[in-house]
């Protein structure tokens, strides 16, 4: 669903792309026919004058004033799109992926994803920061990755009744809500209003202990390149030591976590030994994490 820009009325629409307007939200046509994938996503022009579908292979259908500014629906993708988000004057738009790859379209810039990483649990949808122009990426388990935009906390440490299924932001962007399957809400630095099940109000997380993984940007680099160790952490703002231990020698380097907690510190690995495996070992604010490479 999405919501006209006075917040008085919305859309709903289904798997087939069919849309009902609700209060004073104009009606603006649905899809004809039959779809290649299901509809997936919605968002609307910040006038309440259009909106845009987004289908599970990226597909995109646009009404009204929404202006078309292409899609991944010709590509192979890795993943199905999950969510969609636009930018705050209605030029362009962001793709999510299960796996956290972002597509940008029109005047949306990238500032990053998930899409190299390992996730705990798939992600489920995304929310644009219109104070940066970043945006914030949910996984089912509640775990937030923020791109050029605050982080205000996450229910990736706390057991969840049931999973994680969108977020929405407040008008200033100075907070989100989560909420869950069955109803449940979970809110940071936004208000609470209450959710559909009982209790309505939802603890906050105990503090969470420091965690990390890492993964190299080239499983296999040659001799006399430059290899990078991509971290992904819940330690924000910290130092991070990156440790390359070769066959006949150890290197160290070294570089810091952004507000999201990740970070990508880049290293040249010389004369390397070629088909001697390189372990790496990463600190982060008190966690540890390792992987390895092997030279070509």
């Amino acid at each position: 669903m999405a919501a006209t820009g006075d917040g008085g009325g919305y859309w709903i629409a289904n798997r087939a792309g069919q849309v009902v307007s609700c209060g004073d939200a104009a009606s603006l046509g649905s899809v004809g026919g039959a779809l290649a994938r299901p509809v997936v996503g919605m968002a609307a022009t910040s006038d309440g004058g259009g909106y845009w579908l987004v289908a599970s292979d990226g597909g995109i259908f646009s009404f009204g004033n929404a202006h078309f500014h292409s899609s991944t629906g010709a590509m192979h993708l890795n993943r199905p799109i999950v969510g969609m988000a636009v930018t705050g004057d209605g030029g362009g738009y962001w793709l999510v992926a299960s796996d956290g790859g972002v597509f940008t379209f029109g005047d949306a810039h990238f500032h990053g994803s998930t899409g190299a990483f390992h996730l705990n649990q798939p992600v489920v949808g995304m929310s644009p920061d219109a104070a940066t122009g970043g945006y914030w990426l949910v996984a089912s388990d509640g775990g937030i990755f923020a791109f050029s935009a605050p982080f205000h906390g996450s229910m990736g440490a706390v057991r969840l009744n049931r999973p994680v299924v969108g977020m929405a932001t407040t008008s200033d962007s100075g907070g989100y809500w989560m909420v869950a399957s069955d109803g449940g809400i979970f809110s940071f630095g936004a208000p609470f209003f209450g959710s559909a099940v009982a209790p309505a109000p939802v603890a906050p997380p105990p503090p969470s202990t420091p965690s990390c993984s890492v993964s190299m940007s080239i499983p296999n680099p040659s001799k006399n390149s430059t290899e990078t160790a991509n971290v992904l952490s819940n330690v924000p703002n910290a130092g991070v030591s990156v440790t390359a231990h070769y066959k006949t020698t150890t290197s160290a380097f070294g570089g810091s976590t952004t507000s999201s907690g990740s970070a990508a510190v880049s290293f040249p690995i010389g004369g390397a030994t070629a088909g001697f495996q390189v372990n790496v070992d990463v600190n982060v604010g008190g966690a540890s994490c390792s992987t390895s490479f092997t030279p070509v």
